[in-house]
């Protein structure tokens, strides 16, 4: 079973920052891919980043630029940098992890971009 705790989340103003992390604990095997997803009221769940064991990523176009993901293997720890916030990012943040097996998904962290 696996574990995926989320943080970081928050209330920020409209070009600021903000840094999420999410630690998996329990059974992870070494080849999975983790990542990020959000969703706002009123719409489905779509995916913001993921990041191989290997390091390639993919973003969604809406983030491209501005948001990075990475992650510590050591660690089992996947984060998201996101700058240059925009009010249309406020969401809730869930963290995921896709390996042998179904689909791991944390509790969610709420982000908030202020105009």
């Amino acid at each position: 079973q696996v574990r995926l705790v989320e943080s970081g989340g928050g209330l920020v103003q409209a070009g600021g920052s903000l840094r999420l992390s999410c630690a998996a604990s329990g059974i992870i095997f070494s080849i999975n891919t983790m990542g990020w997803y959000r969703q706002a009221p009123g719409k489905q769940r779509e995916l913001v980043a993921t990041i191989r064991n290997g390091g390639s990523t993919n973003y969604a176009d809406s983030v491209k630029g501005r948001f990075t993901i990475s992650r510590d293997n050591a660690k089992n720890t996947v984060y998201l940098q996101m700058n240059s916030l925009k009010p249309e990012d406020t969401a809730v943040y869930y963290c995921n992890l896709k390996q042998l097996g179904p689909d791991s998904w944390g509790q969610g962290t709420q982000v908030t971009v202020s105009s």
